[in-house]
């Protein structure tokens, strides 16, 4: 990938008006801007409880899915440890199935939203499926016979989650203007970790007092969990339903069937090349960096529990912690993102999570203070690449074609979606243990942040001076 040349930099006066600039310094109604955000507050716990901290870190990859024969071996046996890496593996496959269905659907999906302006229907089924998964959760119970099923459950909850977030990612330039679209997505990413905060306070409220004398026996507690953040989700999400208004149909796009939609996309990818050239390259380079960021998400509490063996108080309290951390960075970023431009906080946030996730690695044998340092460390840096990825984006997108592009954003992202998982499956496969899966991640974060060096940044979607 290099740096165009004057035939690509003819490009620039070719690209169409973006959705920002149609809102230009039109006051957006705080009512609608934290309205929005708040359905991030409302999934959040999806990620942050369920996908990283609590059910897949402590509950579905641990000896409670191991033949009981292995689990009696004692975590220190190499059977043990192998049997434990082997779920972190299954863990990883199962992930990697999801993200190919997400990069087949996502796009034409926002494409069909786009042109009927039906962003909040496509958003609100896919919540609901969202939601449904969690409290299918509950069925989920502490046997080997049940592995299966739980991951099974939350590859589909990461594909409703990607869909929904496709939806909710476009709504950004209907909350937003060119000058606060940075921090617009920077409250969105930031309320969300806090939320991730709360929900998982509540978890360790309920352990530290032995869920009020409730059996914990085949893995109630954590069935119960999903539950929570099902119900959860009911109770925040509503807002963005009720108060944002709906966008209006691309009038100028064509209606087509599901399957015909890919024939369109094809097309519209070439028209994309040839006239909104950094939109291209950057679905190419996030394709890269973000599957790194899902890698840590994915595997961060895995990481923390089985090679570094935190228990389970210590896991959700470096949850909390890490979430606060997150959140706080993530809403400060935003202005950096607003003064600074959208690509100087992303190279930074890569850099920073480069080097953090590669002391963890190198300085694993020191034992857990080198996570609780440097795992946290690393989670300043994890928000607020999310956050200036989707206004970067938002930046250059042409009107009217927000959802398909975000589409695309989660489909490049989903088509190197295998790499996170993949590195992590087989570093941990080669070397027999869980810790080498760091190293996996951290070369796909490395790739993404060669890759974003070469992204140009348009003239008018820079940020506007202080």
């Amino acid at each position: 990938m290099t740096q165009h040349s004057e035939s690509s930099g003819a490009t620039d006066h070719l690209e169409p008006v973006t959705g920002l600039e149609f809102q230009g310094d039109h006051r957006i109604p705080a009512k609608q801007v934290w309205s929005w955000a708040l359905w991030d507050w409302a999934t959040q716990p999806f990620n942050s409880v369920i996908l990283t901290f609590v059910f897949t870190a402590l509950y579905l990859t641990s000896d409670a899915f191991l033949d009981p024969s292995v689990a009696a071996l004692g975590e220190n046996d190499p059977a043990n440890e192998q049997g434990l890496a082997d779920l972190a593996s299954g863990l990883g496959w199962a992930i990697t199935i999801a993200g190919i269905l997400i990069a087949l659907l996502a796009p034409v999906l926002g494409q069909r939203a786009d042109v009927s302006g039906r962003r909040k229907v496509w958003l609100g089924g896919a919540t609901i499926a969202l939601i449904a998964t969690m409290f299918a959760l509950f069925f989920v119970q502490a046997s080997p016979a049940y592995f299966v099923l739980g991951i099974a459950l939350i590859a589909a909850g990461t594909v409703f989650s990607e869909i929904a977030g496709v939806n909710y990612n476009a709504m950004l330039v209907q909350v937003s203007t060119p000058k606060t679209v940075g921090k617009v997505s920077g409250l969105g990413w930031g309320l969300g970790y806090i939320g991730g905060i709360i929900a998982l306070v509540l978890v360790v409220i309920a352990t530290t007092f032995d869920w009020w004398g409730m059996p914990t026996d085949n893995g109630l507690a954590y069935r119960v969990i999903a539950v929570g953040c099902a119900i959860w989700a009911i109770l925040f999400a509503w807002p963005i339903f009720a108060y944002v208004p709906e966008a209006p149909p691309a009038a100028h796009r064509e209606k087509v069937g599901f399957f015909r939609g890919y024939v369109v996309l094809v097309r519209d990818i070439r028209a994309l090349w040839r006239e909104s050239r950094p939109t291209f390259w950057f679905l190419l380079a996030s394709a890269v960096f973000r599957d790194g960021l899902a890698g840590v998400f994915a595997f961060g509490a895995v990481i923390a529990a089985v090679a570094f063996h935190f228990t389970r108080d210590e896991v959700l309290l470096f949850g909390v912690a890490a979430n606060l951390l997150a959140g706080l960075s993530t809403i400060l970023a935003g202005r950096f993102d607003d003064r600074f431009g959208a690509r100087a906080v992303i190279l930074v946030a890569l850099g920073g999570l480069v080097m953090s996730g590669l002391l963890v690695f190198f300085l694993h044998d020191a034992g857990k203070l080198v996570f609780w340092v440097f795992g946290l460390v690393l989670t300043l840096f994890v928000g607020p690449a999310q956050a200036a990825s989707r206004s970067f984006l938002a930046r250059v997108t042409p009107a009217g074609r927000e959802s398909e592009i975000f589409g695309l954003y989660a489909t490049t992202g989903r088509a190197a979606s295998f790499l996170s998982p993949l590195l992590w499956s087989l570093f941990i496969g080669v070397a027999g243990a869980t810790y080498w899966g760091i190293l996996g991640i951290i070369i796909v974060l490395a790739a993404g942040f060669v890759m974003m060096l070469f992204v140009r940044v348009p003239e008018r979607a820079e940020a506007p001076a202080a």
